[in-house]
């Protein structure tokens, strides 16, 4: 006993592959063209904002870049008071207030005062990590970190204080 009925011709199967092909180029090359769009118009307001002037002199520019936000900072956090545990409990306080890696470690020798270091281009973050934690010196890294810890955009030295 046969159920299905058998068809008069055959089901055209290349067709039905080619337009669905034809149907997904169409769709891919407006979703480029979109994209081209956006990142024309992206790019051309950026270029059309005028660049900030310093009153001294009119050909000086500055480019203020924003803040990068506390997920995208790495903070390599160093006992330099000799607490036990100090560095440790700041870096735990430091990812509960959203910065992407705060790892703890000990300074080389003791400080006196809590510093905050930065890497070249981090210094308006290395100043927003001061005021997190409470502390008001802020200076360029003057030292070179071992190869391990040169993922660290800040450093921050726990002195005594």
């Amino acid at each position: 006993m046969e159920h299905v009925q058998p068809l008069d011709r055959p089901f055209p199967w290349r067709a039905a592959a080619f337009a669905a092909g034809a149907v997904a180029l169409a769709e891919l090359t407006a979703l480029l063209a979109l994209a081209g769009a956006h990142l024309f118009h992206v790019h051309h307001a950026k270029a059309s904002q005028p660049a900030t002037t310093t009153p001294a002199g009119p050909a000086t520019t500055t480019v203020v870049r924003p803040l990068r936000s506390r997920s995208r900072v790495s903070v390599l956090v160093l006992n330099g008071n000799g607490v036990s545990g100090a560095a440790g409990t700041e870096a735990t306080q430091l990812v509960a207030r959203g910065y992407r890696h705060a790892v703890p470690g000990d300074a080389p020798t003791t400080y006196a005062q809590s510093i905050a270091l930065f890497r070249p281009g981090w210094q308006r973050e290395a100043q927003r990590l001061a005021r997190d934690v409470g502390i008001r010196a802020v200076t360029p890294l003057d030292v070179r970190l071992p190869g391990s810890e040169r993922r660290y955009q800040v450093v921050l030295i726990l002195g005594a204080n």
